[in-house]
């Protein structure tokens, strides 16, 4: 599968958490990296745009060649670069394969990784090539405008977002308070509605869950999968990538990527 994203040093998010996670879940990953970004645990700290049409000729030459059961897309970071994925996309013919798309625009410390014209580029162009897109309750209230503040703000903005033309919609629920995470995948514009409902586990080491989740459930589609049997395979992958995170980092620390199923179906530290 092609993951198309930003590159993060600190090794916790971005096209690094992609390839561990894909790998994980057994598929390959190839990449057009967006952005080099320099971060760790605790913020970014500078973002360099690798050239919109080196971003373009990445994504041409994987396709052309090797081909992909899904795509992923990540971190845009701005609009000559959400131009050139569209174009080497179109140029590929890669209309009719699976895409998933996190649209990263605040990372897990806050800082902003996308403006207000690539959430609106996201919401008027990439619609009608997205299957899946992933967004949090800040990021749902960007591409709406609208408040967020319960899960049940989030259908209602998911619900909004479909009406544009994106595929279905999972609204994550791990920014919301209480004991038990939320997340909601809406099918179609009146469509189906699935709930998946974790419970919350305390731990500051929640880098690249995002980016983790959606790449997992890329990984799961392009081996098959049905949307709703990839999505919670990606939540199971998350969960227990949190439970078992390593610790690294004095502020918001990377997951445990290392992971492969269980005798249960679930998913266990090497």
């Amino acid at each position: 599968m092609l993951i198309i994203a930003g590159s993060d040093s600190g090794g916790g998010a971005g096209i690094q958490a992609d390839i561990k996670s894909v790998t994980a879940l057994g598929a390959y990953a190839m990449t057009a990296v967006t952005a080099i970004t320099v971060q760790n645990t605790k913020g970014v700290e500078a973002v360099f745009p690798v050239p919109p049409d080196i971003v373009r000729q990445q994504i041409g030459a994987v396709l052309s060649d090797l081909g992909a059961d899904a795509i992923k897309i990540g971190m845009i970071g701005s609009v000559a670069t959400a131009k050139a994925i569209l174009e080497g996309l179109e140029v590929a013919g890669a209309q009719d394969i699976p895409l998933i798309l996190d649209p990263v625009l605040v990372a897990t410390s806050g800082s902003r990784l996308g403006d207000d014209e690539v959430a609106q580029m996201i919401v008027e162009q990439f619609a009608a090539w997205t299957d899946i897109l992933t967004p949090n309750r800040h990021e749902l209230a960007v591409l709406t405008g609208r408040a967020v503040a319960t899960p049940a703000e989030a259908a209602a903005a998911a619900g909004a977002l479909l009406s544009r033309g994106f595929g279905a919609v999972l609204a994550k629920g791990g920014h919301f308070d209480g004991p038990r995470i939320v997340d909601q995948l809406i099918i179609g514009e009146g469509g189906l509605s699935r709930r998946f409902e974790t419970p919350r586990f305390d731990s500051r080491h929640t880098h690249g869950t995002g980016c983790s989740l959606a790449s997992a459930l890329a990984a799961r589609i392009a081996q098959g999968a049905t949307w709703t049997d990839a999505v919670a395979d990606a939540i199971a992958y998350v969960q227990a990538a949190i439970e078992t995170a390593p610790g690294y980092g004095g502020g918001h620390g990377p997951l445990n990527h290392a992971l492969r199923r269980g005798a249960d179906g679930g998913f266990e530290p090497y």
